[in-house]
């Protein structure tokens, strides 16, 4: 059983690398939670703001199907039988993996304070933290945040636009799909090929394979508990995901230096 679940999780880490994009990579929280003060973010939530939910709605349909019969299962049987302290390490070595491209957008943010806090986590984990599978940092109040370009965007105040289900990747935005187009393009390892780079860009993705399957373990009771939840499934993962990225920008214009999961009520008001 267990040498099956490590043949399906080679096969999926490849399709799993395309799992973890910003865009689409997701803590889904509990929809009832407060609501974002952006009023460019705030009308994503608004049925109104999604144009092609005929389309939408199709793709969902194909993408929940993926879950249901490739994702879920294996990550429920990675849950059995990855241990929890294993799962932490993935989950620490995927973030480090992450931590030059959060430094970049905090750069372009102009957040000066999170860049040197993500400067030094890298440093930190790269080094004492074993390649990044201790988070040290954290223990050193170095704490962890997330950065991306549609975020950056975001700060800089372009609009979300209407919503959009992207084929295999999930819920998203106009201003974060064109995010994750330029981030897919400007990444080094699609230009160059042979040698050591070839090594690096099979390596990344199989990180992101492992990172997508890990992730998916991580939010199953969450998704679960979303879906019994909702009258209407496809349009609660709309709404979650609109709220999270909101919530994202705000920390993004606010400069929030904060533990993974604080609410952005906590931070101060500048």
């Amino acid at each position: 059983m267990f040498l099956s679940f490590v043949k399906r999780c080679a096969c999926v880490s490849i399709f799993g690398s395309f799992l973890v994009h910003p865009v689409y990579a997701t803590d889904l929280e509990n929809p009832s939670n407060q609501e974002p003060h952006d009023s460019t973010q705030l009308r994503v939530n608004d049925s109104t703001n999604d144009p092609a939910e005929s389309v939408n709605r199709t793709i969902f349909k194909g993408n929940k199907a993926v879950d249901d019969y490739v994702m879920r299962p294996i990550a429920r049987t990675y849950l059995d039988y990855v241990p929890e302290g294993a799962r932490k390490s993935i989950q620490n070595f995927v973030r480090n993996t992450g931590e030059p491209t959060v430094f970049v957008n905090d750069v372009l943010q102009g957040n000066g304070r999170r860049a040197w806090n993500t400067t030094q986590r890298f440093a930190i984990n790269t080094t004492v933290g074993a390649a990044g599978l201790f988070d040290v940092a954290s223990m050193w109040e170095k704490p962890f945040h997330k950065a991306d370009l549609g975020q950056t965007f975001g700060v800089w105040g372009i609009d979300a636009g209407p919503s959009v289900q992207l084929p295999l990747l999930g819920p998203s935005n106009v201003r974060d799909t064109v995010a994750a187009v330029v981030t897919s393009v400007a990444s080094p390892f699609g230009f160059v090929h042979g040698g050591a780079m070839n090594v690096v860009s099979y390596a990344q993705k199989g990180v992101g394979g492992v990172g997508a399957v890990n992730s998916r373990a991580e939010s199953l009771s969450k998704t679960d508990a979303l879906e019994k939840s909702s009258q209407d499934y496809y349009a609660s993962t709309r709404l979650v995901k609109a709220r999270e990225r909101a919530k994202l920008i705000e920390e993004g214009k606010i400069g929030l230096v904060s533990q993974s999961g604080s609410s952005i009520a906590d931070a101060p008001n500048n």
